[in-house]
């Protein structure tokens, strides 16, 4: 079924009153972060705090330092290139693997070759202090990558001038596909602290950075959509960036002035490149992190495959019991799926680098010897404390599946029903599709639910999703959200949510499910399917995937939120719950370019190393 690509969707916030009881009074909107989410409501989120979320979170992971790690020297000689340019001719690993007689941590260290290939733009002139003010890179448009200079505090507005505070804007672009980039200030001589901020036409901030791995540079990786303008901010610190972006002279006031060099680069380098190869058992977590001048990680799998690449740090959205490294330029992570010899690039940036490069078996191996991951669907109702999710949360009473049953035309009688037709696809997408992919042959997952079951959370290797609610009870605007996304599952007892008032709103909205109900749908059929299939997209993310590309023709579970239809698996007529439905399963497909990465995702192979049975 080819997709249908509706974009951004609208979200309405329902009152209790439209479920049977008094109208509340809203609680505190959480902001989590969107690629947790189904779907992903961009036009609506809070930048700005998502950004704040993830800088504390990826500068605590940053500190974790890995113990008596085996030290790795590049051999190819500082300032040349071509000896380890390509994955044919990497530098092999030899001590690092999970196996008992290797080292599962190793820091790397390299250098990248200055690419002389990237064109140096001369400073812009003064003034370059708002958006309309901003200097055309061409980066996205007519270039790769380009180096230019400037002077904060040389123009109107620094302490020669009024003293509000000297900014300079900088613009990029997108044509038709989305472009990924990166952005790094150096600071030879001067006092200058450098601060990047990105911003889009209208003013708003979508992401930020002062000091990158520990220094007083900056930088900072984005993905900017097709079609789209974003202008990068050079600055001092974030509180001189300007009040109004579109005015020049509205800064906060001066911080530190002095000389930057900037560079911008999009994609892989056209320069020197660094590849180091090392076997891995299937199973094996992988988890990547560069500093220093590395600015993008690839991982390559045996067949020449990229499938995880990468030019940012979202550790943020680990789970907090993940070992997994973070805190860099660029973080990678990644599931082997079958014994081999993979491959790690460094393909962007330029000088000395430092790598974490290590290795895990998935959390629940470690659990005690035959013990087995639950899935808890809870149908009845919950109590969640909503700070797992962002800031604002705090203790939510989440209303039952039931409390929704007359909004789709069922009744009392009909829950049963339902609530089978919604486990069968639980189990089908999350145990039997696994058990037939065979790459785990220790998997072990139990798949239970309210009804049937006595309510297991709190117990250990037990994760739950709470299938009802609305966003006015939880505070956040979505359909559904998961805790964390745990390649490994080290986190065993996390809660996701699948929350049930728009997806049961009257017929209209794209997210509605009675927008696809005709005379001819098996409606019990359909709502089983649809709403199984978003429970396991949370669970998903909870066992390690990533959003996989909307904009291709592959359907599948991990798909973000801009197509709900093609979730639901509503087939060519438009009907669901008709005989030309789809399967919709965990699949192997391009990983979300939209949210910065690259690469071939396997989230099939993810979910399946996710659950094993406990080995001690």
């Amino acid at each position: 079924m080819a997709k249908r690509v509706l974009g951004i969707l609208a979200v309405t916030l329902l009152t209790s009153a439209l479920l049977g009881g008094e109208a509340t009074a809203a609680p505190v909107p959480i902001q989590p972060d969107p690629l947790l989410m189904f779907p992903s409501h961009f036009g609506t989120v809070d930048w700005a705090a998502v950004t704040r979320d993830r800088a504390a979170k990826t500068a605590a992971r940053s500190q974790v330092s890995a113990r008596n790690p085996l030290p790795y020297a590049e051999k190819e000689p500082a300032g040349t290139g071509g000896a380890n340019d390509s994955p044919a001719t990497a530098e092999q690993i030899a001590g690092f693997g999970t196996h008992r007689s290797k080292n599962p941590k190793v820091r790397l260290t390299g250098d990248l070759k200055p690419d002389t290939s990237i064109p140096t733009l001369p400073p812009a002139a003064e003034p370059d202090d708002a958006l309309g003010l901003a200097r055309d890179t061409g980066v996205g448009a007519d270039r790769r990558a380009v180096r230019t200079s400037g002077v904060i505090g040389d123009g109107p507005y620094g302490s020669a001038g009024d003293g509000t505070g000297d900014v300079d804007f900088y613009r990029l672009s997108a044509a038709s596909t989305p472009v990924s980039f990166s952005a790094r200030t150096r600071t030879p001589d001067g006092d200058l602290d450098t601060f990047l901020a990105l911003f889009d036409v209208d003013g708003n901030v979508w992401a930020t950075n002062d000091n990158a791995s520990g220094s007083s540079d900056s930088a900072l990786a984005f993905t900017i959509p097709p079609g789209r303008e974003y202008f990068l901010m050079v600055g001092s610190g974030p509180y001189n960036v300007p009040g109004d972006p579109k005015k020049p002279g509205t800064g906060r006031g001066v911080l530190t002035e002095g000389p930057y060099d900037l560079t911008i680069t999009s994609g892989k380098s056209g320069g020197d490149l660094d590849y180091y190869s090392f076997d891995l058992r299937a199973g094996d977590v992988l988890g990547a992190s560069v500093a220093g001048g590395g600015t993008r990680l690839a991982v390559i799998d045996p067949a020449g495959r990229e499938v995880f690449g990468s030019s940012q740090d979202l550790t943020s959205i680990f789970s907090t019991a993940s070992p997994m490294p973070g805190g860099g330029n660029a973080v990678v992570d990644f599931v082997a799926p079958k014994d081999g010899r993979y491959r790690l690039g460094v393909e962007a940036g330029e000088g000395a680098y430092d790598i974490k490069l290590e290795a895990f078996r998935p959390g629940t191996e470690t659990a005690p010897r035959g013990s087995v991951h639950t899935i808890f669907l809870d149908f009845d109702g919950a109590r969640v404390n909503t700070a797992i999710y962002g800031a604002g949360g705090g203790i939510r009473d989440l209303s039952p599946l039931s409390a929704f049953l007359p909004r789709w035309g069922l009744t009392a009688g009909d829950e049963h029903a339902l609530t089978d037709a919604i486990v069968a696809t639980v189990k089908e997408n999350l145990q039997r599709d696994l058990i037939a992919k065979g790459t785990n042959p220790r998997f072990a997952l139990r798949v239970i639910d309210s009804r049937s079951h006595a309510d297991p959370w709190g117990q250990p290797n037990v994760s739950r999703v709470v299938v009802g609610g609305t966003t006015l009870e939880s505070g956040i605007q979505t359909i559904g959200i998961a805790q964390s996304i745990d390649a490994g599952n080290f986190g065993k007892e996390e809660t996701a949510l699948v929350l049930l008032d728009d997806i049961s709103s009257p017929a209209g909205p794209v997210w509605s499910l009675n927008t696809y109900l005709g005379p001819d749908s098996d409606k019990i059929v359909f709502l089983g399917r649809a709403i199984g299939n978003v429970t396991s997209h949370e669970a998903g993310h909870m066992s390690g995937s990533w959003h996989t590309n909307l904009a291709n023709d592959v359907v599948g579970i991990m798909d973000p939120g801009g197509d709900p239809a093609a979730m639901f698996a509503v087939g060519p007529d438009s009907r669901g719950g008709t005989a030309d439905d789809p399967d919709v399963d965990l699949v192997e497909e391009e990983i979300s370019r939209s949210e910065g990465f690259t690469g071939i995702e396997d989230t099939l192979n993810r979910s399946a190393w996710a659950f094993v049975r406990g080995t001690g």
